[in-house]
């Protein structure tokens, strides 16, 4: 029997304490066995907190010895071995969740399979933490200096399974997709001695140092964790690099792989503009932080479509016809230096919060609209200055991002400030309502937002200064060093005050967690432009379209149409979202003719000036049903119209520095 102490609650409402002897039977018993059944439950909804070592800064015991075998073309399969330096006792393992430049907990767990430890040739049970899931933990044996551990990163067969990384012809490499570390250090005293196997023949691209190669066998120099996870590698069986600084000590390649040999025939004087905008970099940030770079480029209709900052490299990945089609290819031509400006903001010089000691601690991304925003503002003047694409290209972009934005409905109940979290919160899934629901418009609103300050410096300064003078100060510090300079929102504009005297932190402010109505436009202004709209489309927009392989009705009837007549893109509260359309519906026919792009942009065009409504027959799943669309405007697409007796400074922006 069990005593147990009680309370009693008289009709007089005193309490009094007794002391009872409780039996199997007793109500008391009764009540402890629920109390348990709950404390049980409780448990299982709640685990306690995981027992996972937290990172200290200590170098880990020796040197890991990873080993990549990439060869299984077939089946798109990674195989890894390691063997680690440890001693008897628990030990925890991770798997990269928080991953560099994706700005969210997308490390792709569901693909890590075949997980084996063993010590002395004996296997060796592990567990995974029940709430840090991508924790392994398990008990080295007595005796054991070693843990071997083998398992797969089994990449995507399709891209609804994720991004295709490995084809017939291209390997995409990303290090934290096969990477298991020790828990307890931080990621940068953790020494890993990488190699990788390769198909055979195959050449490769990577800011990695390469110790040797034995036929297909790439031993690389030992590096720390830190920068391992930052070098991701691009091999082909079509291979070609260009040097883009002749002549320099420190190394700027574009490594290039593709689905063909001929997709590799650059022209000189394309590769000259390559050059064009490297120079431009180093002219306006005034320094570098690599000891060499490497742009890692893939041209394929296969391998998934990339674009990622790292320290000394990138990875992008476009359509075959880069070189091929370069006429209709200068709408994507601002990746490069986008991803290269990069290694100067986001990587060298990186926000507070993305100070953290492994790839999983948490990032907080509260600055983003400086790390992505700035460099979307960068990417594209450096596209212009060094003539990767046109200024008139250049501009056509900026009104259709002025467009986009001047016209996101979203913004009515979510400042761009709050987008910051979207890796996070969405995981860059698609959204049903794009418009309203609101993305990481941190990049392109961010982008406005930087034109809006770079022209209210050169107003105040009478065209003195700009923020080619901030970026030299605040990027070009240290020169030559790769150790991170992190920032926080009152360095931002402390440096800004340094070029240009004015109360910074409001002006930021409003337009960061304002609500408009509308875009926040006036830097664009301030350049001597507005936007406008007419009824051609611009070559970016065209261009847009036949990559997209739909037509645009975004400001006319407030949506998308595909080729197959699927409707996208539907703009909140527009005229296509009042007649009931949404993003699962399709347009089968116009005014009683068969959809197709053409047909629908003369029913616009005819309706202008009327009062007779377009017909549209639509179906969503099975059901087929006719609506009317109230409009009368004609076509409208965006463009940038010069605003007579101002100063052109979008020109001055878009001019090449000497």
């Amino acid at each position: 029997m069990l005593s147990g102490t009680g309370c009693v609650l008289h009709s007089s409402g005193f309490v009094t304490r007794t002391h009872h002897k409780m039996t199997a039977h007793s109500p008391f018993s009764l009540a402890a066995k629920s109390a348990s059944a709950l404390a049980l439950a409780l448990a299982l909804a709640f685990p306690a907190q995981a027992a996972v070592p937290a990172p200290v800064d200590q170098p880990y015991p020796g040197t890991i010895v990873l080993k990549v075998d990439a060869t299984n073309l077939s089946q798109q399969i990674f195989r890894m071995r390691m063997t680690v330096p440890v001693k008897p006792g628990p030990m925890t393992f991770l798997y990269p969740q928080w991953l560099p430049a994706n700005h969210g907990p997308s490390g792709p767990l569901t693909q890590l399979a075949g997980l084996k430890f063993s010590a002395n040739g004996k296997a060796v049970e592990w567990a995974r933490d029940p709430v840090e899931v991508f924790a392994f933990h398990v008990t080295v044996p007595e005796g054991a200096t070693t843990l071997d551990v083998e398992y797969q990163f089994l990449s995507p067969l399709d891209p609804g399974q994720g991004r295709i990384v490995m084809t017939d012809d291209i390997i995409g490499l990303q290090w934290p997709s096969v990477t298991l570390y020790p828990a307890g250090y931080v990621a940068r005293r953790i020494t890993v001695q990488p190699s990788l196997t390769l198909p055979a023949g195959w050449q490769y691209g990577t800011a990695l140092e390469t110790a040797t190669r034995q036929g297909d066998e790439v031993q690389f120099q030992p590096h720390d964790l830190e920068t391992l996870i930052d070098s991701p590698l691009f091999a082909g069986r079509h291979f070609k690099q260009f040097d883009l600084d002749p002549g320099a000590k420190v190394r700027v390649s574009l490594n290039v792989v593709a689905d063909n040999a001929e997709s590799l025939e650059a022209k000189p004087e394309q590769i000259a503009a390559h050059r064009a905008m490297v120079q431009q970099s180093l002219k306006l940030f005034g320094s570098h932080h690599y000891q060499h770079y490497d742009f890692l480029l893939a041209l394929s209709d296969e391998f998934g479509g990339v674009g990622r900052e790292h320290h000394q490299s990138s990875e992008n990945g476009v359509k075959p016809g880069y070189f091929t089609d370069w006429a209709r290819s200068e709408a994507g031509r601002d990746l490069l230096p986008h991803e290269y400006t990069h290694s100067w903001n986001g990587k060298f010089r990186r926000p507070a919060g993305q100070d953290v000691p492994n790839f999983n601690t948490p990032l907080q991304n509260s600055l983003l609209w400086v790390y992505e925003g700035q460099t979307q503002y960068w990417g594209g003047i450096l596209a212009a200055r060094s003539g990767l694409v046109s200024k008139e290209a250049a501009r056509n972009t900026l009104a259709a991002t002025a467009a986009r934005y001047d016209n996101t409905q979203g913004r009515a109940w979510r400042a761009m400030q709050d987008t910051v979290n979207d890796p996070i919160i969405a995981g860059r899934r698609a959204l049903a309502w794009s418009n309203w629901q609101r993305s990481e418009d941190y990049y392109s609103e961010g982008a406005l937002i930087w034109l809006d300050v770079d022209t209210k410096i050169r107003e105040l300064s009478g065209d003195k200064r700009s923020l080619d003078d901030f970026a030299r100060a605040f990027y070009g510090i240290n020169n030559g060093s790769m150790l991170p300079a992190f920032y926080t929102f009152e360095d931002v504009v402390a440096a800004l005050d340094k070029v240009q005297k004015f109360d910074w932190a409001p002006f930021l402010r409003t337009r960061v967690e304002g609500h408009g109505p509308g875009a926040p436009l006036d830097g664009l202004q301030r350049a001597g432009w507005k936007l406008v709209y007419t009824d051609t489309p611009t070559d970016a927009i065209k261009a847009s379209e036949e990559r997209s392989k739909s037509a645009d009705f975004s400001y006319s009837l407030g949506f998308s149409v595909r080729a197959d007549g699927g409707v996208s893109n539907v703009i909140w509260d527009g005229v296509g979202f009042r007649a009931g359309l949404a993003g699962n519906t399709t347009v089968v026919a116009v005014n009683n003719r068969a959809y197709k792009a053409e047909v629908l942009k003369a029913a616009v065009k005819a309706a202008k000036g009327t009062k007779a409504p377009i017909e549209l027959l639509v179906r969503k799943g099975n059901n087929l049903r006719t609506i009317s669309l109230d409009y009368h405007d004609g076509l409208r697409y965006p463009r940038l119209e010069r605003i007579p007796g101002t100063p052109d400074r979008l020109d001055a922006i878009y001019k090449a520095l000497k």
